[in-house]
């Protein structure tokens, strides 16, 4: 499976950053619970200090999104999302270990971290690019839509949209479940310093996924210059972060 970002984007968004990682052996049965407290704590203290809405992680997302002619406020990405609903309710939703983990990282980082169910996405290729319009992407509560022409999406060879808005809504169907035993990544900054952010997430998900589910990811960071992330069965491209 190759990953990358379409020229495109990288033209239209040259502060990108980009962090990538694979791993298998990953399954429901896991205690992450400690390591949550932990995370979600740090972004706890510094919500008490300023409401995510000034974090400079999110405002390059803001700014992002208001490029993209969306409403910052009305669609958000999602480690605002997540920020928000910490800072209102005090704790996250418990869904999967893994997932539960990435989300924390997510918000201790202040940055959006995508977690698919690599066994849900048709290869060869899965590409952030600019949706034609007939892209299929399957919402959380079961409906199909498809993406508005232009919109930007991680569109796999299928044609199946995996994400809505760029960094605002995941897909349902490749959404990790019970099932899950391999899982995909993608930690993506545009903030000033984003490179070395989501070089720390994705070093610290590894460690973590290491830890608790005794597996190796494969993680790379990926540059204008080095677009791509092959994964599964194949070599690694890109630059290799471990």
């Amino acid at each position: 499976m190759r990953f990358r970002h379409a020229d495109a984007i990288w033209s239209d968004h040259p502060r990108l950053a980009v962090g990538a990682l694979h791993a298998t052996g990953i399954g429901p049965a896991a205690d992450v619970g400690p390591r949550l407290t932990e995370y979600t704590a740090r972004a706890l203290t510094r919500l008490a200090d300023a409401p995510e809405g000034q974090f400079p992680e999110v405002l390059a997302w803001r700014r992002t999104f208001a490029r993209m002619g969306l409403k910052p406020t009305r669609y958000r990405c999602a480690s605002e999302s997540l920020l928000r609903r910490l800072r209102k309710e005090g704790t996250l939703p418990r869904i999967h270990p893994v997932v539960d983990l990435c989300n924390a990282i997510s918000v201790a980082y202040a940055v959006p971290v995508a977690v698919l169910d690599a066994d849900r996405i048709t290869g060869p290729l899965l590409e952030v690019r600019h949706a034609h319009g007939d892209e299929e992407y399957t919402a959380f509560g079961g409906g199909t839509e498809h993406p508005t022409p232009g919109e930007v999406t991680y569109a796999d060879s299928a044609g199946r949209a995996h994400a809505r808005r760029w960094t605002n809504r995941q897909s349902g169907h490749s959404a990790v479940g019970e099932h899950t035993g391999r899982i995909f990544v993608v930690a993506e900054a545009m903030h000033e310093g984003g490179a070395d952010t989501v070089a720390a997430v994705v070093e610290t998900i590894a460690a973590e996924l290491a830890a608790h589910w005794r597996t190796d990811p494969v993680t790379a960071l990926l540059t204008s210059s080095a677009r791509e992330f092959t994964f599964g069965d194949e070599p690694v491209s890109g630059t290799r972060a471990r």
